[in-house]
């Protein structure tokens, strides 16, 4: 997965974040002046959710006005549970943002997030006359990710374990001057380095180094600082000197080995688990089903069979933080299913993997199909998983 794509699933503006597709809760936001204005809603350490005047069921939208000297985060909450049903962040000093939702029957209340402050919970109301409130988020603390972000880190240490082995081969082969078994040996160790996704942030300037591409370098796929398995990718299926290749080999073996000795001393965000899980599959669609990162070997798709690896690897650490918070997980899961066997269906009875310009309309359609929808159905998981204040 070349570079990063930073992605959030977000609707709206103004530092809004919405959670309503990932779990059916009716509320969205509008621009100001999309709706009537409703009474203002006051945010500060001394007056969190002050305001609130004629609680109802359906649709309304509350205007958050920051009245305090400080930016701060609100959501809106049931007191009890202290589950989400609307937030906003970044809210500055003497701002308003408008938050429009679909309220059903039940308590709420504003929690305000001061900055450098301990959160305070505004008056509760209770809403009652309207239909049954829909599912809201339960927030994720840091601490309901630490068990997550140690199965994964003990993941990508056993994963950069089997690198450093599969990379070793390659430059075997390589230094024998055996094309055949460094194409092989390539392929293998490429793919075990692309079900890493979620580790790519923590990697640092290595992944430029062990997996990058010539975009942006002067004199592109000639040019001195295109290192890695790309560079390597193009040396072997265009033929060139065995013995040419053989320094970058043994650099791509160096950046590998001093990875694995680095990696206990990095962490991965608590925001990249979730994150991540969709953005592989959205990098899968940019980078692989384009054939953009083909250097010669045609393996695009077996790069995105790796990288649904990933996915699945992300899901499983994640599984007990989202299974009582994302009543869709189970389609995510058939989705990823489905997208698996559809890419799968490019490989060829031999093994090898059928290039992505060799497709048929048709394969291709229903490949981009089916992993396009697997993104929409990952995004919400980046919002749910976040980690949030609650105190």
């Amino acid at each position: 997965m070349p570079g990063s794509v930073r992605a959030r699933w977000v609707m709206g503006c103004s530092g809004v974040v919405v959670l309503a597709a990932a779990v059916g809760v009716g509320f969205s936001v509008w621009p100001d002046g999309g709706a009537a204005r409703a009474s203002e809603i006051q945010v500060s350490r001394s007056a969190c959710g002050r305001g609130w005047v004629d609680p109802h069921a359906g649709e309304q939208t509350f205007h958050l006005r920051n009245t305090g000297s400080v930016t701060a985060e609100v959501d809106l909450i049931d007191p009890a549970t202290g589950v989400v049903y609307g937030e906003v962040e970044g809210l500055g000093t003497g701002t308003t943002r408008p938050l429009r939702v679909t309220l059903g029957n039940g308590s709420y209340a504003f929690r305000c997030l001061p900055e450098d402050s301990s959160a305070i919970v505004g008056p509760a109301v209770t809403v009652a006359g309207g239909a049954d409130r829909s599912p809201g988020v339960a927030p994720v603390t840091r601490n309901d990710l630490l068990a997550p972000l140690k199965n994964y880190q003990a993941h990508v240490t056993s994963g950069l374990d089997q690198l450093v082995a599969d990379v070793a081969k390659l430059r075997n082969a390589i230094h024998r001057g055996d094309r055949p078994a460094g194409e092989s040996a390539w392929l293998t160790a490429h793919l075990t380095y692309e079900r890493l996704g979620a580790a790519y942030d923590a990697f640092g300037d290595s992944d430029a180094a062990i997996n990058g591409t010539p975009d942006g370098l002067p004199a592109g796929v000639g040019d001195p600082d295109f290192t890695g398995f790309h560079r390597l990718e193009y040396g072997l299926w265009h033929d060139q000197d065995p013995a040419t290749l053989g320094s970058v080999a043994d650099q791509l073996d160096n950046d590998v080995r001093n990875l694995r000795e680095s990696f206990p001393d990095s962490q991965i965000d608590p925001n990249d688990l979730g994150l991540r899980a969709h953005e592989i599959v959205e990098n899968t669609l940019q980078f692989e089903l384009t054939a953009h990162t083909d250097y010669g070997s045609g393996t695009n798709l077996a790069t995105a069979r790796a990288n649904l690896d990933g996915v699945h690897t992300v899901l499983d650490v994640l599984r007990p933080v989202l299974n009582t918070r994302y009543p869709r997980l189970s389609t995510v899961d058939g989705w990823l299913k489905r997208a698996e066997a559809t890419v799968e269906s490019a490989r060829r009875a031999d093994g090898s993997w059928t290039p992505v310009s060799a497709l048929s309309r048709q394969q291709r359609q229903k490949i981009n199909g089916d992993v396009s929808e697997l993104t929409e159905q990952l995004a919400p998981i980046a919002a749910i998983t976040e980690p949030r204040r609650i105190s």
